[in-house]
This record gives C-alpha cells, structure tokens and sequence, in this order.
C-alpha cells in the first residue's frame, strides 16, 4: 500500500510574530485538510517568524493517484496563497 508524503517549504513574507504566523499556517492547513481529505501538519521552523515547513500525508491503494493528489495540493497553495512563497516542495512515495 503506497504512501505519499509531500513536503512545502514556504516563506511568509512580512511576517513580524509567531502569532501572525500561525494564523496564516493554521488557515492554509485547515483548507488543504478541506480540499483534498489528507493529512496536514506544521512540522519544521516552528519558531521561524518567516518561515514554515507543512508536511502532507496521504495513503492510497494507487501510487499514480499519490503522485496526481500532491501536485493539485502543490498547485492549490501556488494558486491560493500568492502572498506566501513556496520555496520548494519534496514529494515521497513509500510503496
């Protein structure tokens, strides 16, 4: 059974507290939760103000489907988010 994890890495520009941080990590992961019914968690740079590492995880009987779901994430945040940069993103598929 495949499982794929997908890394972002994000850069919050203009970003002044851990507080306004958060605010915007919390709503980003909130949305993809919504939208793709996978699992989301902050999980690097959490004491970073302009900074943040989000981890997505999704198991699936399908790699191909794996690899189809992570780049609409990938192209969601892209699209939704522009004042927040994407710096890279890493995706794993563990069969």
């Amino acid at each position: 059974m495949p499982i794929g994890f997908l890394m972002l890495y994000i850069h919050i520009p203009g970003c002044t507290s851990l507080k306004e941080k958060r605010s915007h990590i919390k709503t980003v992961l909130a949305r993809l939760h919504r939208e793709f019914n996978i699992s989301v968690v902050e999980y690097g740079r959490l004491d970073s103000w302009q900074e943040a590492e989000i981890a997505c995880a999704l198991v699936s009987n399908d790699g191909i489907y794996i690899h189809k779901v992570m780049q609409q994430v990938s192209d969601y945040f892209e699209s939704n988010w522009p004042d927040l940069t994407l710096i890279k993103t890493n995706l794993e598929v563990i069969h």
